[in-house]
């Protein structure tokens, strides 16, 4: 399995980026493996939202598969991938000053064999921290 932790300070309040990070058919704007989101049912937000996202990493082209399974308003998001590609994530957000927010990222993942298995895991999570 692969960690991958990473952190960013966004000149922003907390309820502003948690606003941009509940519209999760936008998560394509800025994380640079995601392609195309496409949702499983017309659940948008919360808990059990589920939803395909076309990920792009190097050469691989693969659909992440993956459930909503924690949502504290204003502060997390949890999701656990449930396709090709296994583990679970988090985002976490944290007051950093008045106007500034700390964004931080942290999933546990495990690639097949066919992707690498651990040593795709370790590549992969060099690509993804980018």
């Amino acid at each position: 399995m692969s960690q991958i932790t990473v952190s960013v300070m966004i000149p922003a309040s907390r309820d502003l980026v948690w606003s941009d990070l509940t519209q999760i058919d936008r998560h394509v704007e800025w994380m640079g493996d995601a392609t195309a989101i496409r949702f499983a049912n017309s659940q948008r937000t919360g808990v059990g939202t589920r939803f395909d996202c076309d990920t792009k990493v190097g050469p691989i082209r693969l659909v992440d598969r993956m459930e909503i399974t924690g949502w504290i308003d204003g502060y997390s998001m949890s999701v656990r991938h449930i396709g090709v590609v296994t583990g679970n994530g988090e985002f976490r957000l944290s007051d950093a000053g008045p106007t500034s927010t700390k964004l931080s990222w942290h999933e546990t993942l495990a690639f097949p064999w066919w992707l690498g298995g651990r040593a795709g895991s370790r590549v992969g999570s060099l690509v993804l921290k980018r």
